[in-house]
């Protein structure tokens, strides 16, 4: 088993790297650098019952979601951010020996919760354009099928996990795909951790009507809140009565529910989050592309993916890494930190988190004076 790999915080990159945090330019996490509302942090600061233990039930965090959501709160389940919904549901479905179909290149904790619960890891490899291949996916679903009795046969792929927008490239899945994959006899898992920051619309609406959709979504990146450590899933009740029977009956803890819940009372400063950074996107976009050696890729996230050129001018390390290992270890010299990923179909990308103007600017001068 390999071990997720997480980013490091600001306090040790600002030792490793001699520089003071204010020093660093830390667009290698997709975090937001906008932060929490005020009103979340003024939650905060009110919070008066870090002594007690928090709502198992979760009550007005699921209630201030469903309003904000549109999906009653029946159907919301939350937890210690995204990661641990993804792990509820992975003990929930798979036994040893079932599989899990992942669509790499893609988010790594897929791959990691499925080697925690011992699942057989099934890849369906994304176009070299990152689309989905539908039809790849029921490939695998149909060779996975084992028999039941005498007479069917039932699939022992329980579990598909699609991001969509897809971290690392922010490419969309569209509703003609989505259908198809959810006609499949598997239960499709889609993590939304993005989807503010997309044109297309999340599918929290299409839950109740199908009983094999689930929806992941996040307070991560819209609502500036990574730290705080809130996600929550949107599920059919068919499925969310058994994730309630083995969740840690105390997650998210009280100062990430009383931030949340201000926080969806504060839209008028999500929407602007997702205003600015969907600007800032564009506009870096934009300069990066004016770099011959660099094609970013189209983006509905916070982040962009840019292919590296082998033949960009990038001296820093060892001649025989990949340049776009390289590119990124010459601009974390100068205090500009970007996202390198050794995995195939990969290699050859760094991805970029779309953070304030002035941090693009610094990332644009520090890639001007590698190409002098």
């Amino acid at each position: 088993m390999q071990p997720y790999t997480p980013i490091a915080p600001f306090e040790v990159l600002s030792r490793r790297l001699g520089r003071r945090p204010e020093d660093i330019v830390k667009l290698d996490a997709n975090e937001n650098p906008y932060g929490p509302s005020p009103r979340a942090l003024q939650a905060l600061a009110r919070a008066d019952a870090l002594h007690i233990y928090p709502d198992p039930d979760q009550t007005a965090l699921r209630e201030a979601i469903s309003d904000y959501i549109g999906v009653p709160p029946e159907h919301i389940l939350c937890g210690a951010g995204a990661d641990e919904v993804i792990d509820l549901v992975a003990r929930a479905f798979v036994r040893p020996g079932d599989a899990i179909i992942d669509l790499p290149p893609t988010f790594g904790m897929y791959r990691w919760v499925a080697d925690v619960v011992n699942a057989d890891y099934v890849a369906a490899p994304r176009r070299p354009d990152f689309s989905v291949d539908v039809q790849a996916v029921q490939a695998q679903v149909a060779g996975h099928m084992a028999p039941s009795d005498a007479t069917s046969a039932v699939t022992r792929c329980k579990l598909l996990f699609i991001a969509d927008p897809n971290n690392p490239d922010g490419s969309t899945v569209c509703d003609e795909q989505l259908r198809a994959l959810l006609a499949s006899p598997v239960v499709v898992v889609l993590d939304e951790a993005y989807v503010d920051f997309s044109a297309r619309p999340s599918r929290v609406s299409w839950v109740p009507a199908y009983n094999n959709l689930i929806v992941l979504r996040t307070f991560s990146k819209l609502a500036g809140m990574a730290g705080l450590r809130v996600g929550y899933g949107v599920f059919p009740r068919a499925i969310i009565q058994h994730l309630w029977k083995i969740k840690q009956p105390y997650t998210p803890n009280v100062a990430g529910t009383v931030a949340a819940i201000a926080a969806l009372s504060d839209r008028d400063y999500l929407r602007e989050n997702a205003r600015r950074l969907t600007a800032e996107r564009r506009r870096m976009s934009e300069m990066l592309a004016q770099f011959g050696w660099l094609r970013p890729f189209p983006s509905e996230a916070n982040f962009v993916l840019c292919r590296v050129a082998e033949d960009a001018p990038v001296n820093h390390g060892e001649t025989s890494q990949p340049a776009a290992r390289r590119l990124k270890q010459a601009l974390e010299q100068q205090g500009v930190l970007v996202r390198y990923f050794d995995r195939e179909g990969l290699r050859d990308c760094v991805r970029v988190s779309v953070g304030r103007p002035d941090q693009t600017d610094r990332l644009i001068a520090a890639l001007k004076a590698l190409s002098k």
